[in-house]
């Protein structure tokens, strides 16, 4: 690893950035304080760096959209906004192939099958379970570890559909 990054924002913002580039391959560890005003700082940090890095290339908005998701879960209902409890993000790029992100919190954990199934008739109005139906929908794979105070997502670059019919038409 290199050694730790700090970025600054306004001044109630502070996260702590390691990352190692080895051929096409991107590592970053990013922990922030369990403060709602850290997430979007930290998640647009994050996102340059992936799409700097091009191991989704075309996939960002999903990947940023889910990685929002477990952030804010793990500062709000993990942390419970404790500010000396962290966050912890792990994100490894295989450039040209995908994403694997890992959000992890200091809370006490929760187990996902208590969650409602937010798209039954009955929980269409529910408070919860909307983030993860929306990690599942934007994800290639989601899964809640840890007791709960870990989410693992994963992302692989999606094929380029146009590039298949191209090359079909040419063996005919």
């Amino acid at each position: 690893m290199v050694p730790a990054q700090i970025a600054s924002r306004p001044a109630d913002f502070h996260a702590e950035f390691a990352g190692r580039r080895t051929g096409s391959l991107l590592e970053i560890d990013a922990w922030i304080r369990s403060e709602v005003n850290a997430i979007s700082p930290l998640a647009e940090r994050l996102m340059r760096l992936i799409e700097g890095s091009h191991c989704i290339t075309g996939e960002e908005h999903a990947v940023e959209l889910a990685l929002r998701e477990p952030l804010s879960n793990a500062v709000v209902h993990g942390n419970r906004l404790d500010t000396h409890k962290l966050v912890h993000v792990r994100c490894r790029c295989k450039i040209g192939k995908g994403i694997s992100l890992i959000v992890s919190d200091q809370g006490q954990g929760f187990d996902v099958r208590t969650v409602p199934e937010f798209l039954t008739v009955e929980n269409l109005e529910a408070e919860h379970g909307r983030g993860i139906h929306l990690m599942r929908l934007l994800m290639d794979q989601v899964s809640f570890e840890q007791r709960g105070t870990e989410v693992h997502m994963c992302k692989r670059l999606a094929r380029n559909p146009g590039a298949d019919v191209r090359s079909d038409s040419r063996r005919a």
